[in-house]
């Protein structure tokens, strides 16, 4: 996130020991809790999102290498 984004603010409820781990963390690194939250949700969007591209790309992988089989045996003589 850049500086030049809007922030807001929501509230949500997170497991007690959980939270004393992010704090602690937050803590240990110096920074705020705030930071870390958005770190870990960008990250898990960021992983969703892979994992959602991710098949196309192998349905299309297989595609093309049965498509162009004959292409990839010559080529590889």
């Amino acid at each position: 996130m850049t500086e030049h984004q809007s922030r807001e603010k929501f509230a949500t409820q997170m497991d007690s020991a959980l939270l004393a781990d992010l704090r602690a963390l937050a803590k240990a690194e110096g920074r705020q809790l705030q930071s870390l939250v958005e770190e870990a949700v960008g990250k898990l969007l960021e992983t969703r999102q892979e994992a959602k591209t991710e098949p196309d790309f192998e349905m299309l992988m297989k595609r093309n290498h049965d498509r162009y089989a004959s292409v990839f045996k010559k080529l590889a003589k």
